[in-house]
């Protein structure tokens, strides 16, 4: 009697969730999370380390993101790859404004993330300036296992809802940086949330 009186009461909150039960909005976050196709935006040498990720010896497509969209409007995640100079900067920026809502950026490389060795009047000192970004993935270039341990970052974000709060409250990405992991270490658990 107790469980009907906690429906009326609660409504479906008041029973225990399960794949009849769940909320819509947790099923939404666990088919984004699960499902998201990169728009490759490779610039320079941390191109290559990005290409390698999605070929078959790491394998993408476990995660969800089949293909490298070349098209904004088919894409959901922008991933930043290499140094970004002032003449770019207005391209990159059309291409994260052609993107559907909603969008997330992973800005892979220290080019990327803070300019790196070019500290001139050519090169953006982080991409963080043009775009909003959510994930920052170190290395010089970084390796594979670390963009994939980004990515991973980033669908824990995307699941647990957080991104959507903070990019409504301050119109900037979540600015999570993940730890370098070297080529051929074992994979680092993400332990952001419940999965």
């Amino acid at each position: 009697m107790s469980l009907i009186r906690n429906i009326q009461d609660d409504g479906l909150g008041g029973i225990q969730h399960n794949a009849i039960t769940a909320r819509i909005e947790d099923l939404v976050k666990w088919s984004r999370s699960r499902s998201s196709w990169p728009a490759s935006f490779g610039l320079a040498c941390c191109a290559i380390e990005m290409m390698a990720t999605g070929a078959a010896h790491y394998d993408l497509s476990r995660f969800g993101m089949e293909v490298f969209r070349a098209s904004p409007r088919q894409a959901d995640i922008m991933i930043v790859a290499g140094r970004v100079s002032q003449k770019m900067a207005p391209v990159l920026r059309q291409v994260y404004d052609q993107m559907m809502e909603p969008k997330w950026v992973i800005s892979m490389g220290v080019c990327a993330s803070s300019g790196g060795m070019f500290n001139n009047y050519a090169i953006v000192q982080g991409v963080d300036q043009v775009v909003p970004v959510d994930v920052y993935a170190p290395g010089c270039p970084p390796t594979p296992e670390t963009l994939i341990h980004a990515i991973e970052t980033l669908h824990q974000l995307i699941e647990d809802g957080q991104l959507m709060k903070r990019r409504a409250d301050s119109g900037a990405g979540a600015n999570v940086h993940v730890q370098e992991i070297p080529s051929g270490a074992e994979s680092i658990p993400v332990l952001l949330g419940t999965r």
